[in-house]
């Protein structure tokens, strides 16, 4: 084997065992490479590899430039670490991205922020997203009629009209109050540790009646977590609840891809490589859909899970939760207020609606109103006889006016949320190092949340770090 072959191999090995914080195999590739140089220059050989030439490009690779990827780059990047980023597609932001159609801010799926995320606190600049406030509560449509459901807290002035609509009992409106203040109360710590059950159990279990169940917390945390019969952890709904009740529903200003463009934006120029889809991962090297090998002694998969189980060859089918979002524009808005309507009467395609123009002007040009209708899982039937079965439904709610409803966009979210019921967040693969030198990240490691997500990176990051390149 020549100088310069037996050079690079030791290098590569060199790169790969300071990397994996292996110091005593290290230090002897070290004294083999300054052996090989010393030899070659001896002979007169200037084809030997330099030591600049032989290491990675990046320490870390990471595979995805969705919120938990850039989570795990940027802190890793704030502590001096070379990060590369692989993004298949042509912008940041993964599940969360924004398309402007026509002068209307179009999101992929009905979303919003809590700002009471602890992670987004730390990570994000709140103040330069320009959050826009959702009415803290809802409008319950229920037997033709539009009822209110606010919280008492933030919206005395309706407490009257909460206590005494039909949604629910009395009882149950003060028993929401007081879940929010004994959530509000305990750390996340001890939400976390307490036994799992489901939403539906502990909601039976505080004491709240069928008809509030029905009418009130299907269609909202249906919502929430694209399921409605409430099989969803007690665990992420305590967690849910504490954040609602201890922050604002809010979105930014000029949609929700303004937070991973935020974070992308303070990364390094050049960290994140686009159109990148990767094929192919082996053992410090992965292969893209062209061909083309990129190698580093550190691979972080920061996709959805299902492209994170391909990734890695595992035998198993991740459970999901879809959701289907369908866009209207229209000259007059159903409603004036900024709030979220549900449909308390458990039929229909209609889960949730509101008008997004209400909550931030940006999302709709001057004289336009903008309306996300909301479906939970992806309806069996095509769009435009979805968009037709909507609309109908709509009519009944707010009369012939919707017949002039234009319909903008369609979006069927396959893979809008990872399962979040206790079976399948103990029989999921949820383990943040796949091997040696590979590692995921993503929200269905936490929970299924921006929150969820930017915890997962930072943790990600955190063990990337201390545990492999001993940097703190």
């Amino acid at each position: 084997m020549t100088y310069a072959k037996t050079g690079q191999k030791l290098g590569y090995n060199l790169q790969v065992a300071i990397c994996s914080g292996n110091t005593q195999e290290a230090g002897l590739l070290d004294k083999s490479l300054s052996q090989i140089f010393l030899t070659a220059e001896k002979t007169g050989l200037d084809s030997y590899p330099r030591r600049d030439k032989m290491a990675f490009e990046s320490e870390v690779l990471v595979i995805g430039a969705g919120l938990a990827g850039l989570s795990c780059a940027l802190h890793l990047q704030n502590q001096g670490v070379k990060v590369t980023i692989l993004e298949a597609a042509e912008e940041a932001g993964g599940r969360i991205r924004t398309d402007k159609i026509d002068g209307f801010l179009l999101d992929r799926g009905f979303q919003i922020y809590l700002t009471a995320y602890p992670e987004g606190k730390e990570i994000l600049d709140y103040r330069s997203l320009n959050f826009k406030k959702f009415f803290p509560g809802a409008v319950i449509r229920k037997n033709n009629k539009f009822y209110r459901v606010a919280d008492p807290l933030r919206s005395p002035k309706d407490i009257f009209a909460t206590l005494t609509s039909p949604v629910g009992k009395p009882a149950d409106k003060v028993k929401v109050a007081c879940l929010q203040k004994q959530l509000q109360i305990e750390s996340l710590d001890e939400i976390f540790e307490k036994p799992e059950c489901t939403t539906y159990e502990v909601l039976r279990r505080e004491g709240f009646s069928r008809t509030m169940i029905d009418h009130f917390f299907r269609p909202f945390l249906g919502g929430i977590f694209l399921e409605k019969e409430l099989k969803t952890s007690s665990q992420v709904f305590e967690f849910v609840f504490k954040m609602l009740a201890s922050g604002e529903n809010v979105i930014p200003e000029h949609g929700m891809q303004e937070i991973p463009r935020q974070l992308a934006g303070k990364l390094k120029s050049g960290t994140i490589q686009f159109g990148k889809r990767v094929k192919k991962i082996e053992k410090n090297k992965v292969t893209l859909e062209t061909g083309e090998s990129i190698k580093a002694p550190i691979i972080v998969i920061a996709t959805e899970q299902t492209s994170a189980v391909e990734l890695l060859g595992k035998d198993m089918s991740p459970n999901y939760c879809s959701q289907t979002c369908i866009y209207f524009s229209s000259e007059k808005a159903p409603l004036e207020e900024p709030v979220l309507v549900l449909n308390g009467d458990e039929e229909g395609y209609v889960n949730n609606l509101v008008v997004l123009s209400n909550v931030s002007k940006a999302y709709a040009p001057p004289g336009r109103a903008l309306t996300a209708v909301s479906c939970v899982g992806d309806p069996a039937i095509g769009d435009a006889e979805l968009i037709e079965c909507v609309k109908n439904e709509l009519r009944q709610w707010y009369g012939e006016e919707v017949k002039d409803w234009q319909h903008l966009k369609t979006y069927r979210v396959r893979y809008s949320l990872p399962a979040q019921s206790p079976t399948a967040r103990n029989s999921s693969f949820r383990s943040y190092q796949a091997s040696d030198d590979i590692f995921v990240c993503g929200d269905y490691l936490e929970t299924g949340s921006i929150n969820g997500a930017l915890k997962s990176g930072r943790i990600v990051a955190s063990k990337i770090l201390t545990e492999k390149l001993a940097r703190v």
